[in-house]
């Protein structure tokens, strides 16, 4: 099974991390408008996704995060605001995401996959934490003595995102921009073959264009973004749908999976 995820939040890079005038409509025009590719896609394809999502970018685009729901996709906490966290935004961001979505939220992603409270979390209500890279990125976290695969701790299930079963390379939305579309679907086939499942996520600012200099964003985040990534992704999900791999949500995933502790 390939579980696709995308963190759904305020397109605030630009400005957080390279200093860039970037106002904050411009922010939720851009991930709205990489959102409502990103369902086409999948509803193309006919597949199911989880979306990671921030309270602050459901409260400015209620209705996104309706059809995300209606089209049968799951619905996840990413916080309550993407620039920045309080302990009581765990409970804060469900509480607001279940009230627009009319859903259970379930999932949590932490923004940046930064630390992650699990105690306060499960007092919060949730089941699942995918806020785990078990890689090294420099300048970001190093997490090569994390377990790659699923487990549980006492509070919750805890789901990596997916790295190959050797070197630990990740195999998420920085690598598929960077390294050829070819090679990412030879690593993902060993990775899946190893460990039974994939866990990828993706941002829907990828899915337009970043090549715009307002953007002032390296190459390595904008390369292949837009049209690109939308045809790579395209790929992607037809080479393994023709091997009869199943997409589908992280819940439904954790639902039909015995965790192993």
């Amino acid at each position: 099974m390939i579980l696709l995820s995308f963190d759904i939040e305020e397109f605030d890079v630009p400005a957080v991390e390279y200093g860039m005038p970037f106002s904050f409509e411009e922010q939720m025009d851009t991930s709205i408008r990489g959102t409502r590719t990103i369902l086409s896609v999948l509803k193309n394809k006919h597949i199911k996704a989880t979306f990671f999502c921030t309270a602050n970018f459901a409260i400015h685009a209620p209705k996104i995060v309706q059809q995300i729901v209606a089209e049968g996709h799951e619905l996840a906490s990413h916080g309550y605001y993407h620039s920045s966290f309080k302990n009581e935004d765990y409970k804060k961001s469900k509480t607001e995401l279940e009230r627009i979505g009319n859903t259970k939220i379930k999932g949590f992603r932490m923004a940046r996959m930064m630390p992650v409270n699990y105690e306060l979390m499960q007092q919060a209500g949730y089941t699942y934490d995918s806020s785990l890279n078990p890689t090294f990125i420099p300048g970001r976290y190093n997490h090569l003595t994390s377990p790659k695969t699923v487990f549980s701790n006492p509070y919750v299930t805890i789901l990596p995102s997916s790295v190959t079963p050797l070197v630990r390379f990740p195999l998420f939305w920085l690598s598929f921009h960077n390294i050829p579309l070819k090679l990412f679907k030879w690593l993902s086939q060993r990775t899946l073959a190893k460990h039974g499942y994939l866990n990828i996520y993706f941002h829907p600012w990828e899915f337009v264009s970043l090549h715009d200099a307002t953007y002032g964003l390296p190459f390595y985040f904008k390369n292949k973004s837009g049209d690109k990534m939308v045809q790579e992704l395209g790929s992607f999900i037809d080479f393994f749908k023709s091997k009869d791999v199943e997409f589908n949500t992280i819940s439904h995933f954790l639902k039909h999976r015995k965790v192993l502790t």
